[in-house]
């Protein structure tokens, strides 16, 4: 595990929840966490800890602004997201007004520059993959997600699962402002399906319950319908990413597992 300043960044077993100790304002929607990685076969032995996921959790309050940033990682794209995202937006001490406005291009930025350093680091190999995805909240009242590769954050409303996608699913269409990002971009080099980059936002409102971020080894054996209502009664977040892993070792996964629940109280 590794730590970057005001960044809470995990990769091993299971993690309590953490929280900022700057004071809440009362109109803004309460959020609590949890999360859960599981060492797959490629992180156990002698083999390097490198190898693994990473889970990122980070609150910051600015002024009347609070901002909370949840991501998993693969290995390929590491701290790549989490030290542009500090760098540029954390750091940078932004306005209310340029917060809500630079969320999305800053966040779709951090993604296209981590996926072009994996490529490159795994450019002899035509069929890199490199996966992640991540949820900033502001204010508890907008979403900005990112998601790439076999890595998905889905939002709980009402019960019923959403993604942020290629653009097959048109599930809360009318919520989601969406844009794909994939294929030739800038370099003119075509990219693997594994790698397709998809980044959207969504307000949050009374039917938004919840947001899982997972791993593949959660989606390799659970459709996004199951894995939100497998863990939906589930009131403390902590205690539902746990299940969540638990549930997807039992389906014997093989790939990593990793996972944060953001709930909305």
């Amino acid at each position: 595990a590794f730590r970057l300043r005001r960044l809470l960044i995990g990769a091993g077993p299971s993690k309590k929840r953490q929280y900022g100790n700057a004071k809440k304002q009362s109109w803004m929607t309460p959020i609590s966490h949890g999360y859960h990685v599981v060492e797959d076969q490629s992180c156990r032995g002698d083999l390097d800890v490198s190898d693994c996921d990473s889970v990122v959790v980070q609150r910051e309050q600015l002024d009347e602004i609070e901002l909370w940033f949840f991501g998993v990682f693969d290995a390929q794209v590491g701290d790549s997201v989490a030290r542009f995202m500090q760098s540029h937006f954390f750091d940078r001490k932004l306005k209310p007004s340029q917060i809500r406005r630079k969320s999305k291009d800053t966040l779709k930025k951090a993604y296209l520059g981590a996926r072009a350093k994996a490529r490159d680091a795994e450019k002899a190999d035509e069929k890199w993959r490199a996966g992640s995805a991540s949820v900033m909240v502001i204010n508890g009242e907008k979403l900005v997600i990112a998601n790439m590769g076999e890595y998905r954050a889905v939002v709980c409303r009402d019960g019923v699962a959403h993604q942020i996608s290629s653009g097959r699913q048109h599930t809360a269409k009318r919520h989601w402002s969406r844009k794909l990002f994939s294929g030739n971009y800038a370099s003119g080099t075509k990219h693997s399906k594994g790698s397709e980059l998809a980044v959207g936002a969504e307000k949050i409102d009374s039917d938004t319950e919840f947001v899982l971020i997972a791993s593949t080894g959660i989606w390799e054996v659970m459709k996004n319908q199951e894995a939100v209502s497998l863990i939906r009664h589930i009131g403390d977040a902590q205690e539902a990413a746990e299940c969540l892993a638990k549930e997807a070792l039992t389906r014997m996964s093989r790939s990593n597992i990793s996972c944060v629940v953001v709930r909305f109280d």
